[in-house]
């Protein structure tokens, strides 16, 4: 699933493709998409002029010149493709912008999760999300009043699109690695130099899937983990070998020797 730099590498490619150019149509190729959209959705985007991208969470916002905002979610395995609006779409094209000038955006999903929906200005989308994990704003105090009385594990409240957004479950477990954090503490129990050290441990990961941002569109390839999806392997650290556990239906990497 793409987390926050995969988004954010995403955007970046759509920001360059698309912005400051008009919408000629826009194409929708999948009824999960299509039953989002009414007619008069679709006219409102005809002729309309793309002025900004901008990410919010895992969410990417397409804003136009009337004020509308178009929101791109990729869920699991969603993607975007630039081409011509000539060309045969992609296999699993969902959703397309195309813009007068020839140029297409493609919504590339295999899944068929991904959801596109319009706000039109009268009524913009809201998002019931917490701080941006990369806030650079965000403290230690500001972190714990969300974790106070919170008895489910870090990791887990990690995953809480409400307490942070733009998290999942690769990065939560690279930045509780790199702050030297059991996963499995309680949210509500950290002491205030060990959310420090979580928040630096939030950054320095994310720092480094920016860093990379085409593992997500590369198969992850370029990027050499600290923990994540190294079960078994010497930790880069202390060089205890990786474990695994389940929390919330989803795995969990970390080090024995060094996360305590």
């Amino acid at each position: 699933m793409p987390e926050l730099p995969e988004v954010e590498a995403a955007a970046r490619v759509a920001r360059r493709a698309v912005v400051g150019r008009t919408i000629d149509r826009v194409v929708i190729g999948h009824p999960s998409i299509a039953r989002r959209w009414s007619v008069s959705d679709r006219r409102r985007c005809h002729g309309r002029r793309i002025v900004a991208l901008t990410r919010r969470g895992k969410s990417q916002l397409l804003h136009l010149d009337d004020g509308g905002t178009l929101v791109v979610h990729f869920r699991l395995d969603g993607d975007w493709v630039v081409d011509r609006a000539g060309d045969a779409l992609p296999p699993f094209a969902r959703f397309a912008i195309r813009c007068t000038d020839g140029r297409r955006l493609v919504l590339v999903d295999p899944r068929a999760l991904s959801t596109v929906t319009h706000h039109p200005a009268a009524a913009p989308p809201t998002f019931a999300l917490g701080p941006e994990a990369d806030d650079p704003t965000l403290t230690a105090t500001g972190l714990r009043a969300r974790l106070v009385g919170r008895r489910t594990s870090i990791k887990s409240a990690l995953l809480d699109q409400r307490i942070l957004a733009g998290l999942g479950n690769i990065y939560a477990a690279e930045a509780l690695w790199r702050a030297r954090l059991d996963p499995r503490r309680p949210a509500g129990g950290l002491e205030a130099s060990e959310l420090a050290r979580l928040l630096r441990g939030i950054r320095a990961a994310l720092a480094d899937g920016v860093a990379h941002l085409g593992r997500y569109r590369t198969g992850g390839r370029t990027v050499a983990w600290r923990v994540y999806d190294r079960a078994g392997a010497p930790c880069r650290r202390c060089r205890t070998p990786i474990a695994t556990l389940s929390q919330g239906g989803r795995t969990t990497y970390w080090c024995p020797g060094c996360q305590r």
